[in-house]
């Protein structure tokens, strides 16, 4: 929009559903555009807004309509073109469009007024008399050292502090408040540059070490000071100075926070297969062609990543955008690498690994035409380019797409509706592609791709079953790591090759158990028992991180005998250590990599073979290219089949398959042994050899019988809250309002089913009682149109004070 009118329509940074009007100050006019943020009143105080577009005037009155106070940006975070897909995301997760906003851009920018309240000279003396109730002196106490906003002080006195209250000491005179801005923390970073402002300097009047400063400063024309003070360490101090006397000027300039790390050897495209000459074939001939999207299904080792660059490369001669989505940042590393070796310094990135700061730089890189190519995790979907050519969705089946908290997207689904929007190519790949996406195929929705061979003829890897029953009954190591399995990793290490040990388990022992009264050594937040670190020397919950000392005894008896039973990827890397002295043995799962750049560090150690075996929980299964790996095992195959999900057995094929697909990627083939207690499972028989179709073909019918997605939508309302009998209620209240709402309309009555509400098969985490309840509907919109109604036109049945109601579109987890 190049033109805009008096009134203009403003999204809030805050949880409210509508946008709202507001008017342009005429000293403004120039500077509004669509996607900068705005401060803006709202209520009694003032807020960040953000400009979505221009709007006629309404039916109020112009004094009614209230006036914006600033602008705070002098480029748009957003292009205009983004806005379409703000709204859809708002309108179809029902969630507000200020908030949808909020969590597209980098964290930190928004500003929001306080109330901050301080003591007066009377409200110290009434203190000094001693004269007020203690509620007040409680209050007026806290206040002398210093002003707080009114949350604070409830938590200085531990007490819940009435707003009637507050407005009652105000009258009175005994305290103020004053509403200030805070926020804003994330800016661009500015750095000193120094130059020369005069080319007639006498060299008697300097000292040498400004000398040595003013001989750079002619040589190099302008330097940062963090540059000079390599030259001259104490350059800092003297160039104030030599700017008094005139001779330099010192400014301030913007500076770039770049999170790469090491510099990339260049590369070129490599020759490519039949089959990927006819995908990259297909897919380029549908660039600024409009709206389509294919679904690549390339068995592991296939080269889906070089047909992913050249694709991009064929967008990027189209002057076109590229976005390029991977689940994890393990493996936006390694993607990020490849497409630097490729295309340079257009890239982006933007991760939650990044700091505010670089999250904020790379953001406006990409919004001002800078980078080209943005690659990041779930949240690049919302990547400020204007004329996007191509999205890439990689490993498309992975769950970490699916965002689980405040706004729940699933960034895959969202790849597509941004290129629909967008009118440009979506591409989603994988070895093992969803139930959901390849039955987009089945009814035409999406285009299907192969890529039934790896690259230069490499066989897939041998995979051998291992019936884990037959050996259920040995002691120590022998019970978890079998004959066969501990000769092939002998061998390999022989070769001088490495090795990959999967277990989707982390920690020691997962079962630890009294010896005396035979119960588990639970959490005392979750309904879940505690795992054994023996790194940690502590137990610990991995849903709320509570720990235990390792030295406790048994919670229920007293006892001090407890049993470490069950697994996990620390008792697998203690076992091999045991085993194989002589190797060097590294652990990837969650304990060993939340140090930033720890990931890199363990990806680097397998690139550069100063890891021989890597044990790691679900974070080594996922797209890792390492050539030198011929060996994969997996010591239980069977941990998520069991779970209380429809979708058990889809995660378990796909993640067997994929880290199996780790085997065998150089020249050297690959061999997995695949340790199971259900030898027979189609899941695992697929998985063994990576037969997608087959694998589908089994559980499509179980998802038709049940009416679970893909055919059928689905809602998952959630109920928490820390006390159990109120969430109970609440849960049972919210269940007879879907019910009520669902018998009062024929449309609901036919096409809506409700399940629940029943307890979470987890039913307590960090305190709070889940309880949940699922609705399913051959169609989204009876689904909208009942939540709607819950939410808005029946609001204070649906919602209640210190009980949490959250509504999942689409949900993922079951737990």
């Amino acid at each position: 929009m190049t033109t805009y009118s008096k009134y203009i329509d403003i999204a809030i940074a805050l949880p409210v559903y509508n946008t709202f009007t507001y008017r342009v100050p005429e000293n403004f006019s120039s500077f509004i555009s669509i996607g900068k943020r705005v401060l803006v009143p709202f209520g009694k105080r003032k807020v960040t807004g953000y400009i979505l577009g221009s709007c006629e005037k309404t039916s109020r009155s112009e004094i009614e309509i209230k006036l914006i106070l600033d602008i705070l940006d002098e480029n748009p975070l957003f292009p205009s073109s983004i806005v379409p897909f703000f709204r859809w995301i708002s309108e179809y997760y029902i969630y507000p469009i200020g908030e949808v906003i909020k969590s597209a851009l980098p964290g930190g920018l928004n500003l929001y007024e306080y109330a901050v309240i301080s003591i007066t000279e009377n409200g110290k003396n009434v203190l000094k008399d001693n004269s007020v109730p203690p509620i007040q002196r409680e209050i007026l106490s806290s206040l002398e050292s210093e002003a707080c906003r009114q949350k604070n002080l409830c938590k200085i006195i531990n007490k819940n502090i009435p707003n009637s209250l507050i407005q009652i000491m105000e009258n009175l005179g005994l305290i103020i408040s004053k509403r200030e801005l805070k926020g804003g923390r994330t800016r661009p970073k500015l750095e000193r540059h120094v130059s020369l402002t005069s080319s007639e300097i006498s060299a008697k009047e300097l000292s040498v070490q400004k000398k040595k400063i003013i001989d750079a400063l002619k040589e190099e024309g302008e330097l940062s000071v963090k540059k000079l003070k390599k030259l001259v360490p104490s350059a800092p101090g003297l160039i104030k100075s030599l700017e008094n006397k005139g001779y330099i000027s010192i400014i301030k300039k913007s500076v770039y926070r770049d999170p790469f790390g090491e510099s990339i050897e260049t590369d070129s495209a490599h020759i490519l297969t039949k089959e990927q000459e006819q995908v990259i074939s297909k897919v380029a001939n549908s660039l600024n062609n409009g709206f389509s999207t294919f679904l690549l299904a390339g068995v592991t080792g296939s080269g889906k990543t070089e047909v992913y660059m050249q694709l991009a490369a064929e967008a990027i001669k189209k002057e076109c955008n590229v976005i390029v989505l991977v689940p994890e940042i393990a493996l936006i590393s390694q993607m990020e690498r490849r497409f630097r070796a490729r295309f340079g310094e257009c890239i982006a990135v933007l991760h939650s690994g990044l700091s505010a700061g670089e999250r904020y730089d790379q953001w406006m890189r990409i919004s001002s035409g800078e980078a080209t190519i943005a690659i990041g995790a779930r949240s690049a979907i919302f990547a400020p380019f204007d004329n996007i050519g191509i999205i890439i969705v990689d490993e498309e089946h992975d769950i970490s797409y699916k965002q689980e908290s405040g706004l729940r997207y699933n960034a895959r689904d969202l790849a597509v509706v941004r290129a629909k929007l967008n009118n440009c190519v979506a591409l989603i790949g994988s070895a093992t592609p969803s139930i959901q996406s390849y039955y987009n195929v089945t009814i035409n929705k999406f285009t299907e791709l192969t890529l039934k061979k790896r690259i230069k003829k490499r066989p897939l890897p041998e995979v051998t079953i291992i019936d884990l029953r037959k050996i259920r009954d040995c002691r120590g190591v022998k019970k978890f790591i079998s004959s066969e399995l501990h000769e092939a990793i002998k061998k390999t290490l022989e070769r001088k090759e490495q090795i990959l040990l999967f277990l989707n388990r982390r920690g020691f022992a997962s079962s630890p158990v009294c010896a005396s009264c035979g119960k588990a050594i639970r959490c005392k937040n979750c309904d879940i028992s505690l795992t054994f670190h023996k790194e940690a020397n502590a137990y610990k919950c991995h849903y709320c991180g509570f720990t235990l000392a390792s030295t406790s005894n048994c919670p229920t008896c007293g006892s001090a005998g407890i049993k470490l039973l069950g697994l996990g990827t620390e008792k697998i890397e203690a076992a091999v250590k045991s085993l194989f002295p002589n190797a060097k043995t590294a652990r990837m799962d969650r304990d060993t990599t939340t140090r930033k750049g720890s990931v890199l560090k363990l990806l680097k150690g397998l690139r550069n073979r100063t890891i021989d075996i890597l044990v790691g929980t679900q974070m080594i299964a996922k797209g890792h290219d390492f050539p030198n790996i011929t060996l994969v095992g997996i010591i239980c195959a069977d941990l998520s089949l069991s779970l209380p999900d429809f979708r058990a057995g889809e995660r378990t094929f796909q993640l067997l398959a994929q880290v199996s697909g780790r085997a065998g990627r150089g020249n050297v083939s690959g061999r997995v042994i695949l340790q199971t207690f259900n030898p027979e499972h189609f899941s695992i028989l697929s998985a063994k050899t990576q037969d997608f179709k087959t694998f589908y073909n089994k559980e499509i019918p179980f998802r038709k019988s049940l009416k679970y997605p893909p055919f059928s939508r689905m809602v998952q309302i959630k109920i928490s809250g820390n006390d159990k009998e109120k969430t109970r209620q609440h849960a049972l209240a919210v269940g007879n309002l879907c019910n009520t709402l669902k018998k009062n309309n024929k449309s609901f009555i036919k096409s809506i089913e409700v399940l629940g509400p029943i307890e979470a098969p987890l039913p307590r985490i960090a305190k709070q009682y889940r309880w949940q309840i699922l609705l399913k509907s051959l169609r989204v919109r009876e689904l909208h149109s009942l939540v709607h109604l819950m939410m808005f036109r029946n609001s204070s049945n649906f919602y209640k004070q210190k009980v949490k109601v959250v509504v999942d579109m689409d949900p993922f987890f079951m737990m």
